[in-house]
This record gives C-alpha cells, sequence and structure tokens, in this order.
C-alpha cells in the first residue's frame, strides 16, 4: 500500500514522509518494504516479533478505556534512528526481517483467546508493519475489540486517514524540537508529525501524548512550554500529556536518568499553561500517576504503575466529570 511506480523499476514508498526512492531489490529506510521488480512489497507482514498482553496504562493512555488489558505486538523496523531507543533490538539492530507468523486472523483469535479488551500496535513504529496491522485492526473491529496506536506520528496524511477507520486511540511521542528531531532521531522535517497528529484529531480518534525528557537535550523550559502550547492550541486542554523519565540505553548510555525535580517542573509548566490532565511516567509510585479534577484537585482516579488502585469519574467534590474515552471496553467496577 502506498507507492508509486517509477522508471526503471524504481519505486517511491510514499507511507511515510521519508519518501524513499527505492531501487530495483532494495530496501527502503525503515529495511522491511523492499522493492522488487518495480513492486513493493512489506517483507514483515505477518512476523510478530515481539507479543505481550499489556495493561492499557503501559502504553501510555490512560483516559481510554482504564483498566482494561489488550493484546500487544510489532515487528521489526522503524522510520526513525532515535538513539534513546529503548527498543532498538527490534526497530533497528536487526540482521534480517525475523518474526513468528502470526497471520491477522489468528493474532485477533489470541486475543479472543486471552480474553482481553482490544489490540495495541506498539513497542516499534506501527506504520512501518502498516498492511498488517491494518489487516489485524479490521478483523479485530469486527470482533468488537478496541485498536490502540503506540507511534512517532511520522505517518503520511493519506495513510493516517485510512488507518483511523479502525483505529481508537493513539498515544504519539512529541520529542522536542527540530533540531532535537534532526540530531536524536535523523528527521529532517517534523511539520508531518504535527500535521497527523492534527488529522488523527479530525478523524475523532482518541489522542494521548508523551515527551520522554532527555537532560540536557529537551528538558529547557522553553522546549517543555513549546510542546506544550502546540498540543494545546491544537489538540485542545483536555488532552493527556505524559512527561516520562528517561533511563540510559542504546546510544545514550553516558547520560544520567531524567531526575525527578526535571519532570515535576515540566508537569508544573504545563498545568500552569492550563493543561487538564497532566502526567508523571517511569517514576512508580509518584502522585503524579494519577488524575485529579481539574477544577478542584479532588483526587479521581489513584494509579500505582499500571494499575488502577481506585476510580471516579466524578468528583464528589466539586461535580466535574473527567473525559473518559472507549467506556464500553472498561472492566466493571
Amino acid at each position: 500500500m502506498f507507492y508509486r511506480e517509477l522508471e526503471n523499476k524504481r519505486v517511491r514508498c510514499e507511507l511515510c514522509p521519508r519518501g524513499c526512492i527505492i531501487a530495483n531489490n532494495t530496501t527502503g529506510f525503515c529495511r522491511v518494504r523492499k522493492n522488487v521488480n518495480g513492486i513493493l512489497y512489506s517483507l514483515n507482514y505477518g512476523k510478530a516479533a515481539a507479543i505481550a498482553i499489556d495493561p492499557i496504562e503501559k502504553k501510555p493512555l490512560f483516559h481510554f478505556a482504564p483498566g482494561s488489558q489488550c493484546l500487544s505486538f510489532a515487528t521489526v523496523g522503524c522510520n526513525l534512528r532515535c538513539k534513546f531507543c529503548q527498543n532498538w533490538q527490534l526497530s533497528q539492530e536487526f540482521d534480517e526481517v525475523y518474526g513468528e507468523e502470526i497471520e491477522p486472523e489468528h493474532m485477533v483469535e489470541l486475543a479472543m483467546e486471552n480474553g482481553v479488551e482490544g489490540i495495541a500496535y506498539t513497542y516499534t513504529e506501527p506504520t512501518i508493519f502498516y498492511e498488517y496491522a491494518y489487516d489485524v485492526m479490521r478483523l479485530a473491529k469486527k470482533n468488537g475489540l478496541y485498536n490502540v496506536w503506540v507511534s512517532n506520528g511520522y505517518t503520511n496524511k493519506d495513510a493516517v486517514k485510512r488507518v483511523s477507520k479502525y483505529m481508537d486511540a493513539i498515544n504519539v511521542d512529541i520529542k522536542g524540537d527540530e533540531r532535537f528531531y534532526r540530531t536524536m532521531a535523523m528527521v529532517p522535517d517534523i511539520r508531518p508529525i504535527f500535521n497527523a497528529l492534527k488529522e488523527y484529531k479530525e478523524c475523532g480518534v482518541w489522542i494521548e501524548t508523551t515527551t520522554l525528557i532527555i537532560p540536557g537535550y529537551n528538558d529547557s523550559k522553553e522546549a517543555i512550554e513549546n510542546i506544550v502550547l502546540w498540543i494545546k492550541k491544537n489538540l485542545g486542554e483536555s488532552t493527556p500529556i505524559h512527561f516520562s523519565a528517561f533511563h540510559p540505553d542504546y546510544k545514550l548510555m553516558d547520560i544520567r536518568s531524567t531526575p525527578l525535580h526535571i519532570l515535576e517542573r515540566a508537569y508544573s509548566i504545563a498545568k500552569n499553561m492550563g493543561m487538564r490532565y497532566v502526567y508523571i511516567g517511569n517514576v512508580f509510585g509518584h502522585k503524579n500517576e494519577s488524575t485529579y479534577c481539574w477544577k478542584c484537585g479532588n483526587l479521581l482516579i489513584k494509579r500505582y504503575g499500571f494499575h488502577i488502585v481506585s476510580y471516579n469519574e466524578r468528583c464528589n467534590a466539586c461535580g466535574e466529570e473527567i473525559r473518559i474515552a472507549g467506556k464500553k471496553w472498561m472492566k466493571a467496577r
């Protein structure tokens, strides 16, 4: 899907904004889409390289189907080259495309057999296993399951629009400014990411965002303010924002873990700018894992890590009701 034939058996991939021009018998930037005699093939279709059952809160999605479980899976490959990737073995450092052969029908059967409420397309970038995800998603919807993506947002508009018909929620990483994306993830132009976010919103997909705070790279007051300002202006003040702690990994082993006070500063910046639902992630037991009434500050959803300890949608102090999507998939409380 999403490619154009060129002369001399070359093709242009039009799935993501890179627009790779791929010569015959070679792959694009993501290494999982190959040109064979002028036809672009998905090498990772039906090849699940990682699969697990997770709580929806792990994605993280805090305002979509709280307390539900999802079958999570991924293939190898990615259309970014993040130096701080937490799943670099899957996304970048693989010698060949590998994975367990699980056809879309079987993936949905696994979800049904395990009694989960939905399927998450995560761990690596779902865009690069688009055809596989798309076919699973169509079957999942027919069987009453939800579909959620955890994505870098680097997807072309037409692909966003087509997959949104079967997508219920998405968490998109907003990593930093253009210089950060260029030097840390090999993204030459960040505008398509923000255009994709606006398209998801236009299509009615529930959106939450995550920013991994890396000390010395994207933790300045200005950087946080710019991210929050864009979210508030384009996605709305009720969009949940997650600020997550960085831990040394892959090519950033020499960078310290994110100090708690930097995460708390980011949280305060977003709250002071009028965002209603702001969270601190990767710090288990922190009070800002939980959801508070945006009007009066009363505790409504108490979390510990990825688990819900207590749950209230409506504030018993002021009567304000928080925004929760995907309620039909919530487990009985």
